[in-house]
């Protein structure tokens, strides 16, 4: 099927404001120095943004069903979200730029649909998620979790003691803390 060279550009722009989306995101990570960081990004809002421009416009033929396409972008993704996620003696890293891989493929789709409002709206939803409640869980609530470990809550003492015998019992590791989960 070919397309007419306006609606080819048409589609070209779906896919820059994909990038342009996703890289946005991507900064937030790399000034995190996550290790998928502003190219990464960037490029997963490219390529889901280019699967679902192809999905909706180059297989017309014979009423393909255009959610194919989507869900497996969805699969590949989990495949590179699996792969920024690191797990050490010190815990768990990479959780959130996972996520935030998974959200920019979304957006990419969004662009690549059109969907402009949605694919800005949800950047900016994906940076309040990142930055914001990052603030929120750092300042408040590991704070509140620190003050009840301080306080003999949880296994009893801050360095995993029991209180009342004195023993000292090392956490499961679900209870350590393990820092940020990015």
């Amino acid at each position: 099927m070919e397309l007419d060279v306006a609606t080819q550009l048409d589609l070209l722009l779906r896919i820059s404001i994909a990038v342009g989306l996703a890289a946005i995101v991507g900064v937030e990570r790399e000034l995190q120095s996550e290790y998928a960081g502003l190219r990464t990004h960037a490029l997963v809002g490219l390529g889901a943004a280019t699967f679902t421009v192809i999905s909706s416009h180059a297989f017309r033929a014979g009423d393909p069903d255009p959610t194919r396409i989507a869900a497996q972008i969805v699969t590949g993704i989990g495949f590179i979200g699996a792969g920024s996620i690191l797990r050490n003696e010190r815990g768990v890293r990479g959780l959130s730029t996972a996520a935030s891989l998974w959200a920019v493929a979304a957006i990419g789709m969004a662009s690549g649909a059109g969907l402009y409002v949605l694919a800005v709206g949800a950047t900016a939803l994906a940076l309040i998620v990142l930055e914001i409640l990052d603030r929120l869980e750092h300042s408040v609530l590991r704070g509140r979790l620190h003050r009840r470990d301080d306080n003999g809550g949880g296994n009893g003492t801050s360095d995993g003691g029991n209180q009342a015998t004195g023993a000292t019992v090392p956490r499961p590791a679900s209870q350590r803390s393990t820092g940020s989960d990015r």
